[in-house]
């Protein structure tokens, strides 16, 4: 079985509609089956995009990119500095 990736968006959509169904009375199981993805997964994507509205998941992604971004230049400042530092105590 090939194995699906899901947007933030797809995946706030499908617990929207599986929060629908389970006030419906259906079993999370049968819900799971019929998407075709595991309890574990419903569960861990509950645990980390519920309540969530696709503003605030966009919000969410442009973070993360941003923070990613930071971290780079902080390591490339990192490994400057420390050749500067090597540099200047003459052990090159």
């Amino acid at each position: 079985m090939s194995r699906k990736r899901f947007t933030m968006e797809q995946i706030i959509g499908l617990l929207r509609e599986m929060d629908v169904k389970i006030s419906q009375g259906k079993h999370v199981g049968q819900i799971c089956r019929d998407i075709g993805i595991s309890e574990q997964t419903y569960y861990r994507w509950r645990k980390e995009y519920g309540g969530m509205k696709t503003v605030q998941v966009k919000r969410l992604k442009d973070l993360e990119r941003e923070n990613s971004h930071l971290k780079k230049a902080v390591a490339e400042l990192t490994v400057d500095k420390l050749i500067l530092k090597e540099a200047l105590e003459g052990n090159y």
